[in-house]
Order: structure tokens, then C-alpha cells, then sequence
């Protein structure tokens, strides 16, 4: 076989095999493929209660307050096949807090959000609660994902690292996260009125729910 011919040959079956071996790598990417899917929560459809746990043992007939949030918004993403990396940012209007209890009449539940605002919360002065997740943990169980989000949270103008399980599903555009989590009210130097007219009397630890809607 002459040099030349030689030459060309080698070069064919070279360009050949790394063809071929893109090809390759290119079929074991797509078997695997990376699906970082974006969502922002739907407040309309969404809940987010802080349940906070009445103190004394008569104070308003042993009801609990329950505060409803009406104004949020934030965005989660995630990646299909791995947990990592996945986010989530969360904003509360801290104002927008509402007395939800069954157990309050109108103008009670009114001066109850009085209270929250101007001495619990103090929102003209701390007027966003936010969250911010620094890691995820967990994976797929029974058809969901089972995870914990630690992130900080900052209420108040304090800041604190904490830890939220969540249960969370995705259908197509759709994803859903539900759980609960504990704070307390001493960690970020949120008061309780004790006075006698003072309606909101509760202890430390503060519980919260949430049912979270969001789609891409």
C-alpha cells in the first residue's frame, strides 16, 4: 500500500472512531439527562399559617391564634434526576399576617392584626420576612420527594439557620411542597403582649404549615 493511501486510510478510521465515540458519550448524556426545571409559587393557590399556641390557661376561652399569610411570592427550582443542586426564595409581606381563628370575632381579629403589626412584628420597621435555602437533602419516597431545605430565615432583623421538611411533588408544570416547621419567638426577639387588654398572649414556639403551589 502506498504512503499516501496509507495516510488517508488512517485518518478515515481515526475520524471514524471519534465519531463514534461522541456518538457514545452523546447516548450516555441523553440517558441521562439534566432537567433544572424553574417554578414561581402561586399564592392564590397556595397556604402558609403560623400557628401560634395561646398562653395562660384561660386567655380567650383557650383559643389558639392562627395567622393566615395573604402576601408572598417566590421562586424553587430543581433538578429532576438529582436533589442537588435544587433552590428556593421565599418573601413574606410581614403586614400581611390575618387572624384566621374560628374562635375570634371580626373586630377581634382585627385588633389581634393591630397587635401583630405595630408590637409582635413590628412591620413598619421589619417589613419583609424572607427565607433562603442554602442546601437540599433527601430523595425520592412512594412517588414523591422527601427532603429537608436549610436555609435562613430572617424575621424580625434577625437572621437564623434553620431546617424545613418538605414533602414535594411535580406533575408536569405543576409542583406542589407541603410540611411544617417550628420556630421561636425569643430566637428573633418577636413579643407577645401580656398586658390585660393585650389579645395577643402566646407561648415561645410558634408552628407553622404550609400546602405551596408554584409552576414554571
Amino acid at each position: 500500500m502506498k504512503p499516501t493511501l496509507r495516510i488517508a486510510l488512517y485518518l478515515l478510521v481515526s475520524i471514524v472512531a471519534a465519531v463514534q465515540a461522541g456518538t457514545d458519550r452523546t447516548s450516555e448524556v441523553l440517558a441521562k439527562p439534566v432537567a433544572i426545571l424553574s417554578f414561581k409559587i402561586d399564592p392564590a393557590t397556595s397556604k402558609f399559617v403560623a400557628h401560634a399556641h395561646r398562653g395562660g390557661l384561660v386567655w380567650f376561652k383557650g383559643q389558639d391564634h392562627y395567622l393566615s399569610v395573604r402576601q408572598f411570592s417566590g421562586e424553587t427550582s430543581l433538578d429532576l434526576n438529582v436533589l442537588n443542586p435544587a433552590s428556593l426564595s421565599m418573601t413574606i409581606e410581614a403586614n400581611s399576617l390575618h387572624e384566621t381563628g374560628a374562635g375570634f370575632t371580626p373586630p377581634q381579629k382585627s385588633t389581634i392584626d393591630k397587635e401583630v403589626n405595630e408590637i409582635s412584628l413590628e412591620t413598619a420597621k421589619y417589613p419583609t420576612i424572607t427565607f433562603r435555602s442554602t442546601g437540599v437533602t433527601g430523595g425520592p419516597a412512594n412517588g414523591v420527594f422527601a427532603i429537608e431545605i436549610a436555609g435562613d430565615i430572617t424575621m424580625h432583623g434577625v437572621t437564623r439557620h434553620i431546617t424545613i421538611p418538605a414533602t414535594v411533588t411535580v406533575n408536569g408544570d405543576a409542583l406542589n411542597a407541603k410540611g411544617e416547621f417550628e420556630l421561636k419567638r425569643s430566637d428573633f426577639g418577636v413579643k407577645a403582649t401580656s398586658a390585660f387588654h393585650g389579645w395577643v398572649r402566646v407561648k415561645d414556639k410558634l408552628t407553622f404549615d404550609f400546602d405551596i403551589n408554584a409552576r414554571r
